[in-house]
C-alpha cells in the first residue's frame, strides 16, 4: 500500500477497523490516566462527639448514637469514594491491534502526510511551527505529529499551538491518534511504529 509517496506495511495501515476494538483500547488508556485521588470521610474519620444525642428509649425519636452517623447532616458518608487505582490489564495483542487499527482508519480516511524531517532549528519558534503546518495546508484541523525519538526543540515550538500534539514512538497512543484530524508522521518514524505493532 502506498500512501503518498511512501510505501507501508499493509498490516499495519490497511487493517480492518472493528471500533469495538478501539473503544476498549481507549477505555483502558483512559483509566490508566485517572488519578483516583477522590476521598469522602466515614463516620470513623469525622470530627463530633462520640456522645449519645439522645436517649435510647423514651423520647419517640429514632435511636442514635453519635453525631457522625451517616444518616445526620455533617456526619460521615457511607459509602462514598476511596483513593483507588483505575488501571486495569488488557492483553497486550489487544493493545497493538487497536493501535493498527487506529492508524488503519487515518489512512482510510486519507489524513496521514508523511515528512522527510521537521527542522525548527537550534531554538523552538511556534512561528516555524506554524509555517511548516502552512506549507502542509494543515493549519486548522487537530494535527497529530509523530516524531522517531524525543525532540525538544519541535516538542516547545509546536507547545503553544492548542490543536497540535507532538508525540514520540514510544508516546504513539490510540487515544491521540483519534483525537487528531491529521496525522504527521516522520519518515523515520514508521520503523519505530513497526517495532511497536510487531510487524
Amino acid at each position: 500500500m502506498k500512501i503518498g509517496d511512501v510505501e507501508v506495511k499493509d498490516e499495519v495501515f490497511n487493517v480492518k477497523v472493528k471500533k469495538h476494538v478501539l473503544w476498549e483500547v481507549v477505555k483502558w488508556q483512559l483509566a490508566s490516566r485517572r488519578q483516583g485521588t477522590h476521598s469522602t470521610k466515614t463516620r470513623g474519620e469525622v470530627v463530633y462527639s462520640g456522645r449519645k444525642i439522645l436517649p435510647q428509649k423514651g423520647t419517640g425519636h429514632a435511636r442514635h448514637g453519635d453525631r457522625g452517623a451517616p444518616i445526620l447532616v455533617g456526619g460521615g458518608v457511607a459509602h462514598g469514594p476511596k483513593p483507588r487505582d483505575y488501571w486495569y490489564p488488557l492483553p497486550k495483542k489487544v493493545r497493538k491491534l487497536g493501535l493498527k487499527m487506529a492508524l488503519s482508519s487515518k489512512a482510510q480516511e486519507n489524513a496521514v502526510v508523511f515528512v522527510d524531517s521537521i527542522d525548527m532549528g537550534d531554538r523552538p519558534k511556534t512561528k516555524k511551527a506554524l509555517e511548516f503546518l502552512k506549507n502542509l495546508g494543515i493549519e486548522q484541523p487537530k494535527v497529530l505529529i509523530v516524531l522517531p525519538r524525543k525532540d525538544e526543540v519541535v516538542y516547545r515550538s509546536f507547545r503553544n499551538l492548542p490543536n497540535v500534539r507532538v508525540l514520540s514512538v514510544e508516546g504513539l497512543n490510540v487515544y491521540d491518534i483519534l483525537w487528531s484530524d491529521r496525522l504527521v508522521i516522520v519518515k523515520d518514524a514508521l520503523e519505530g511504529i513497526y517495532r511497536r505493532v510487531g510487524a
